[in-house]
Parts: C-alpha cells; structure tokens; sequence
C-alpha cells in the first residue's frame, strides 16, 4: 500500500495555559477548531511581516 504525502508539517507547540484558554475562545467565537485559529494567526502575522505572500481571491465576474 503507497504511503500518502502530508502537505503539512506537525510539531508540538507549548503554550501557557491562560494563552491556550484565550485562543480556543477566540476560536470559538469564529467557529475555528484550535488548531485551524493558530494556523490562521500565525498566517496573519505572517503576512503582515511581508514573510508570506498573500493568497490571490478570484475576482467575481457579476453573473
């Protein structure tokens, strides 16, 4: 059986508690797994640094 190819890269992340507590409400209330929030954070910031280019939108064409 062929191995499938992850196109992510998984670690452990240690965050203090009162930390942790804050991003699983803010993802909450953006209906975001904790996971799915931190990647999103860390995107964010990411590009706000101009480390990361910014993902291109589809442009609606009115129809």
């Amino acid at each position: 059986m062929a191995e499938k190819k992850s196109t992510t890269k998984n670690f452990i992340l240690r965050l203090d508690p009162v930390m942790m507590d804050a991003i699983e409400a803010w993802a909450a209330d953006e209906f975001r797994s904790t996971n799915g929030q931190i990647q999103w954070i860390l995107a964010e910031a990411l590009k706000k640094a101009g480390r990361m280019k910014k993902a291109k939108t589809k442009k609606s064409d009115g129809n």
